[in-house]
């Protein structure tokens, strides 16, 4: 004989794991971002121009936060703090909704 078990859920787990998605989300196209900088992908290509369109507001106010003299590497350094900075800020958002 079987036993079922229902399970009834509230959806606070659903919705941290769509907050997490989200920020998730943005710290890729950071990423992507800065892949498109560092391997020399034409900036007049409309690929690069949406990701770069989408990219920049997403960086908040690191862009210019860390001047080495290196363009690739101001970019690795900013860009790549911001995606960092979505993926700790979306776990956090998500441990305090679930």
């Amino acid at each position: 004989m079987t036993t079922r078990r229902w399970h009834v859920s509230s959806g606070r787990g659903t919705a941290a794991r769509v907050v997490f998605g989200v920020t998730a989300l943005f710290a890729a196209i950071e990423a992507l971002y800065i892949l498109l900088i560092v391997l020399g992908a034409n900036a007049a290509n409309g690929f690069f121009k949406f990701i770069s369109s989408i990219a920049e507001p997403l960086a908040l106010f690191f862009p210019g936060l860390f001047s080495t003299g290196s363009y690739n590497l101001d970019v690795i350094l900013n860009y790549g703090l911001a995606a960092v900075f979505w993926l700790v800020v979306g776990s956090i958002i998500a441990r305090i909704i679930a």
